[in-house]
């Protein structure tokens, strides 16, 4: 069986419903299922897959307090895992995600399908997406 974490950070909720939406898809999929703060994460060492979810903030930005420096400690140990990344954003037009892919990238971290975005809540469409991508990472 597969082991999934799925490390988010939100603010307003929006992150939080993708990443159990995330966690839905991994388990119905078969994976055993771990749902994460940045603060319960400190090795992903034992995971086959690991989903991470922020949204935008600022001038579309990653979160920086809480979420970036746990990705900072974490990023060595993802390439060669399943990677996949979410996140709601309320303006702009998903620019933080497509810099945020491209840090994956320098970093040697392949993601293994497409990044779920909505705008503001997660409505059916972007719930079905992140199901999906849960089940990607299982």
């Amino acid at each position: 069986m597969s082991k999934v974490a799925v490390i988010y950070w939100s603010g307003t909720g929006n992150t939080q419903a993708m990443a159990e939406a995330v966690a839905e898809g991994a388990k119905a999929a078969g994976a055993e299922t771990d749902l994460l703060t940045p603060a319960d994460v400190s090795d992903v060492s034992g995971y086959d897959g690991v989903a991470l979810g922020c949204p935008a903030m600022g001038s579309e930005e990653l979160e920086d307090s809480e979420f970036v420096p746990c990705l900072d400690s974490i990023e060595g140990a993802l390439a060669g895992k399943k990677v996949a990344l979410f996140g709601s954003y309320g303006w702009g037009d998903g620019e933080w995600m497509r810099s945020w892919e491209e840090r994956c990238a320098e970093k040697g971290i392949a993601l293994c399908t497409t990044s779920v975005i909505c705008n503001e809540a997660p409505d059916d469409e972007a719930v079905a997406g992140c199901r999906a991508l849960g089940a990607a990472l299982a």
